[in-house]
């Protein structure tokens, strides 16, 4: 089937709806909203760096105007409809995909590869032991008589940590609280009440659900967007496209300027052609997270929006172009700036370290709506503090 040709303003529209950008409340407010959102979205990254508010949080909140993290601890440890395990990253993803993500949790009981290799068996079922004896458990709530050298900046010096991982990725153990970064640690059916583990997916309705996944969250799809960071399934992926291409349930299209393949859904195609996804005259302003699923794929990111995102928070200062840790600033359809923030947690301020136009981003045209959205920014990053005026407060 002969590729469709659209522009790139036109994809970058369709990726911006899709992402639930261009709408003030796509989701509602509260836990629900967690759910229904990290539901559309396939995922939410959960990164450590704690600059300014941590990127899971930021995430929602970019699509949950009235989003606090307390909505995302209930929808986790309340409610339950989201858990934590690996996508690209650590990620908040719906408990109505679990059954999608057993696979891999036996595939990693069978190996579980060289970060776990020096867990011996009785630590693993020492830890299993306490959890099911004692209940949650976080690694302060678990003494080791022996501590052992770190084999890397993150790694801990107590086996207990590494046992609990490995219970972790073995599907063992499920995260059933969050505070920061620290973790508890709960038995997968106890936490959710489960008699018995769900049926594992098939590895064909796995694929099927990292294909649906793109089109639901980006719209226009590519095997690179499709499959991120798991290069591995990308020729069963293709196999599966091209099949639903001679079905007629996707369109190949190509973008301008763009020598790489993409497919939509015939209605996205049938909406960008009517004109549905423009968003020109959208005023919305979204200061983003480096990790947002608009920003995290950088080569993606290039070809629709034509910035190139870079991330520098482990590039020495002395090279840095941007910044520690630059957030790009989506206005309407258009990257247009730049910005270095971090939060002074003892004033409860953002300060700006640096601050750049990108594109045709000018004062003139978006300085006051950027200000705006820092100062709607900073309300949520100090919502939980006893603070006075802030840097962007009233």
């Amino acid at each position: 089937m002969r590729s469709t040709a659209i522009t790139r303003t036109e994809a970058r529209r369709a990726w911006i709806a899709a992402q639930r950008l261009d709408t003030d409340e796509p989701f509602g407010s509260g836990p629900d909203a967690v759910r229904r959102a990290v539901e559309h979205l396939g995922y939410v990254q959960i990164d450590t760096i704690n600059v300014i508010e941590r990127c899971h949080h930021h995430i929602l909140f970019n699509r949950i105007p009235s989003y606090r993290q307390s909505d995302l601890h209930r929808a986790q440890s309340e409610s339950k409809s989201v858990f934590e395990y690996w996508t690209h990253a650590l990620s908040f993803i719906p408990v109505s995909d679990f059954h999608f993500y057993l696979p891999a949790m036996k595939a990693h009981r069978a190996d579980p590869g060289r970060w776990f290799a020096s867990v011996k068996p009785g630590q693993l079922r020492r830890v299993m032991k306490l959890v099911r004896e004692k209940g949650p458990l976080s690694i302060r709530d678990i003494e080791d008589r022996v501590l052992v050298d770190k084999n890397h900046e993150w790694a801990s010096r107590k086996p207990s940590k590494n046992a609990l991982q490995l219970a972790f990725f073995n599907g063992r153990l499920v995260i059933a609280e969050r505070d920061g970064m620290l973790k508890s640690y709960e038995l997968t059916e106890r936490h959710f009440g489960w008699q018995r583990m769900p049926r594992p997916a098939t590895e064909r309705q796995v694929l099927d659900h990292l294909v649906d996944r793109a089109l639901r969250a980006q719209a226009i799809v590519s095997l690179d967007s499709i499959c991120h960071l798991s290069a591995g399934r990308k020729a069963s992926v293709l196999e599966l496209i091209e099949r639903r291409v001679r079905a007629r349930k996707l369109r190949p299209v190509a973008i301008e300027g763009d020598d790489c393949a993409y497919w939509l859904r015939p209605e996205t195609l049938e909406t960008i052609a009517g004109g549905g996804a423009d968003t020109a005259g959208d005023k919305r302003v979204h200061i983003l997270s480096p990790f947002d699923p608009l920003i995290i794929q950088r080569k993606r990111t290039a070809a629709f929006f034509g910035y190139d995102h870079l991330f520098e928070a482990y590039v020495p200062a002395e090279k840095r172009k941007m910044g520690y840790f630059t957030l790009p600033v989506l206005a309407g359809d258009a990257i247009v700036a730049a910005i270095d923030l971090k939060a002074d947690r003892q004033s409860n301020t953002l300060q700006v370290q640096a601050w750049h136009w990108i594109g045709a981003g000018n004062d003139q045209d978006h300085l006051a709506a950027i200000e705006d959205a820092l100062h709607r920014f900073e309300r949520f990053q100090f919502a939980g503090a006893k603070s006075g005026r802030g840097q962007f407060g009233d």
